[in-house]
């Protein structure tokens, strides 16, 4: 090799060298700084993750942020919004929900209303009708909350209410924004391991007015807006007592549970003096906004409960045989008066019973016959005489109990017939009466398997709601028979059977018989609307009904002075003797 050569590559040769040593220092010290990062020392500052059941720290932004978004969710529900949601709950209709966002992934139909999912959404709309009244929001951003942040920016909230069914525990948190509006925020239950859960959803719900509603008058809806739910339940009740005095039992009822009618039976009535008495101490314990309805069973014939000696009617089979349609008016007239007396406003009568089976054992001569035509006509005028003396009738019992062969007292009849052959016999007096102008309705308990076969008919949705609602067109109140006979209380716990009984479309539970029944009912009742299972707007279309009935007849609270039993009697005497003959 030349020197010339030697002379170039030497140079080159340091060059690069030194270039390698530099690079090896650099990635040492680089590895070094890794190093240390990797194996802190005694005083450096640990790295801790954040626990999955405590919210990571938010930065002063995100916090801010955080917060702005729940009261914007405060602010919108007080319009009937939801965040980033177009349409407004108690306002917008189904055919506008539609237009904007097409058919639903998904429906649901529930004793609350129906039901439609937007899955891609994230959205549930609920209707009453056709009006949206239910907003419910699974927006992803939601789970970012939690129970705490929640009452931070909303403070406690107004009601607390708990849904639990077998994949959920949840508690609910209710702000009543407006006095129509709820903004309820859904969490799953707190716990000891979770005692700050996240938000599942939220409703953004609204009391929608449904037909019965606006037609209330305005003194009547303030009525019903001025009862609490503990108050709103009690008038959903009919209970009877013990004794022929108020006891603390009855004291309960009236003031703890403000019931809203009492049913007397003949043990509770010895003679006339004592009968006013009770009434009347019945109604100075009654602290209620709404007056009492006070019941008995006086239809004449075999059942009657008053005392004192009264000339008693014929049996309905005789007053059918008769078949008069005046002297049936003046009989419901006289039973009209005779309750009168004594203080009551509401009679479980007339029977519009056909006796179509001769081996009825619970019929039989309560009917007026086996003769639709007459049945009806008959039934008609002797609720219009009882109605003439300001005193309610009950026609009963829907949908038709005369071709029974089993007492509901003891047991559950089973009438295997359809809704046609029911058309052409049993339902003929209760339709007649209907259209003119019945205001009480008792359902009675048998099971029609062709119509439910789930649910006796004091149960059943398809014959409340379904058959006498609906195809009958009835608007007044529907009043159970006593849900302590054997055909209820044998299958069904008392609460649950009057859950489902208000479920279908009763207004009244008639319970008849024990103290711890009707408190079970009422716990029952009230339980159900705060899981969501009946919704207090359900409640309020049945105290509607109360209210309008107590209003249409001038239920009050005035006592009665006495009985005139003679008085009475002279009347029912000279009415029997006219048509004696």
């Amino acid at each position: 090799m030349s020197k010339r050569k030697k002379s170039i590559l030497k140079p080159l040769i340091l060059s690069t060298l030194s270039l390698f040593i530099i690079l090896v220092v650099v990635f040492y010290v680089m590895d070094k700084d890794r190093e240390g990062k990797q194996n802190p020392t005694e005083n450096s500052q640990p790295v801790v993750e954040p626990s999955p059941n405590t919210p990571p720290e938010l930065g002063e932004n995100n916090n801010q942020k955080l917060h702005d978004y729940i009261n914007d969710l405060f602010s919108f529900a007080k319009e009937g919004k939801v965040v980033g949601i177009p349409f407004v709950s108690g306002k917008a209709k189904k055919q506008e929900v539609q237009n904007k966002w097409g058919e639903p992934d998904q429906t649901t139909d529930t004793e609350s209303g129906r039901y439609e999912e937007y899955k891609n959404r994230n959205i549930v709309i609920g209707y009453t009708g056709e009006i949206v009244s239910d907003i419910r929001s699974y927006d992803p951003e939601l789970q970012k909350i939690r129970q705490n942040d929640i009452k931070k920016a909303g403070g406690e909230p107004d009601q607390i209410r708990y849904y639990k069914d077998e994949t959920q525990d949840q508690i609910i948190l209710v702000y009543q924004v407006t006095p129509l509006t709820e903004l309820k925020w859904i969490l799953p239950k707190p716990t000891d391991q979770e005692p700050n859960p996240k938000v599942d959803h939220i409703s953004v719900f609204t009391q929608v007015k449904n037909q019965a509603e606006q037609s209330t008058p305005p003194d009547q809806q303030k009525t019903i807006a001025d009862l609490s739910l503990d108050e709103k339940i009690g008038q959903l009740i009919f209970a009877g007592i013990a004794g022929t005095t108020v006891d603390s039992n009855t004291k309960s009822l009236l003031t703890k549970y403000k019931v809203g009618g009492i049913i007397f039976y003949k043990d509770n009535l010895i003679n006339p003096s004592q009968t006013v008495q009770l009434l009347n101490q019945v109604k100075s314990e009654n602290g209620q906004k709404v007056p009492l309805l006070l019941g008995v069973d006086q239809e004449g014939g075999r059942v009657t409960r008053l005392p004192g000696g009264l000339i008693n009617f014929p049996t309905n089979k005789e007053i059918g045989a008769i078949n008069n349609s005046q002297f049936s008016y003046q009989v419901g007239t006289m039973l009209g008066k005779e309750l009168k007396e004594f203080g009551f406003n509401l009679d479980f009568a007339p029977v519009l019973d056909i006796n179509s089976n001769p081996n009825n054992p619970v019929i039989g001569d309560r009917s007026y016959g086996n003769n639709a035509e007459i049945v009806s006509k008959l039934g008609i005028q002797t609720f219009k005489g009882i109605q003439s003396q300001h005193i309610i009738p009950t026609i009963k019992h829907f949908p038709g109990h005369g071709d029974t062969s089993v007492d509901s007292h003891l047991e559950l009849p089973i009438v295997n017939k359809s809704l046609q052959q029911l058309k052409e016999l049993e339902l003929i007096p209760f339709e007649k009466a209907i259209n003119s102008g019945a205001d009480v309705v008792m359902v009675a308990h048998i099971l029609l398997p062709k119509l439910d076969a789930d649910f006796p008919s004091s149960m059943s949705k398809n014959i409340i709601t379904g058959i006498l609602r609906q195809q009958l067109d009835y608007s007044g109140v529907v009043i159970t028979d006593d849900m302590t006979m054997g055909a209820i209380i044998d299958h069904y716990s008392i609460g649950r059977a009057a859950v489902e009984s208000v479920k279908a479309g009763s207004d009244i539970i008639l319970v008849g018989h024990g103290y711890n029944n009707a408190v079970e009912a009422i716990s029952s009742l009230k339980s159900a609307v705060q899981k969501g299972e009946i919704t207090e707007q359900r409640i309020n279309e049945s105290v509607s009904r109360i209210l309008e009935l107590k209003k249409k007849y001038e239920i009050n609270n005035e006592k009665v002075n006495n009985a005139n039993i003679e008085e009475v009697n002279q009347s029912i005497k000279k009415l029997l003797d006219e048509y004696s003959n």
